[in-house]
Order: C-alpha cells, then sequence, then structure tokens
C-alpha cells in the first residue's frame, strides 16, 4: 500500500475531494482531506465517509492505520 494509492481511493469514493496522503512505512499513513460533502457533518461522520473509501483495505490488513484531518473547503481556506 502506499500513499498515492490511498489518495486515489480517497478522492474516488468521494468526488469531489482533494486529498494529500503521507506515509513512509506502507502501513501507516495521514491524510488531510478536503470535501464540499462534509459540510454540515460532525467528525465522526466525517471520518467514516473517508473510512469508506479503503474500508478493503481496512479489513484487509493492507492498511493499517489512517490518521485523519477532515475539512470543508471553507475550513481549509
Amino acid at each position: 500500500m502506499d500513499a498515492e494509492t490511498i489518495r486515489n481511493l480517497i478522492e474516488t469514493g468521494l468526488p469531489g475531494a482533494r486529498a494529500e496522503v503521507l506515509g513512509e512505512d506502507g502501513v501507516h499513513f495521514e491524510a488531510r482531506v478536503v470535501c464540499e460533502a462534509f459540510t454540515g457533518k460532525p467528525l465522526l461522520a466525517r471520518h467514516r465517509m473517508v473510512n469508506a473509501t479503503v474500508k478493503a483495505q481496512l479489513d484487509s490488513g493492507q492498511l493499517h492505520a489512517l490518521a485523519l484531518t477532515t475539512l470543508t473547503p471553507g475550513e481549509a481556506g
């Protein structure tokens, strides 16, 4: 698993999202996701939306940990 693959999964699963993903060890990653669909949603709902895009990788163990920062475009500035 690599950061680019995760970025693609997130951006494909959340149309209009922009994701920046970092992670060097192949199993632990950080993602900053900016998406209009987060508007009006609490933090937990936003995280669930992102986690749903990588569910198969989380369930299979390919992706062990994904730390998230989730923002609307207005919050991202």
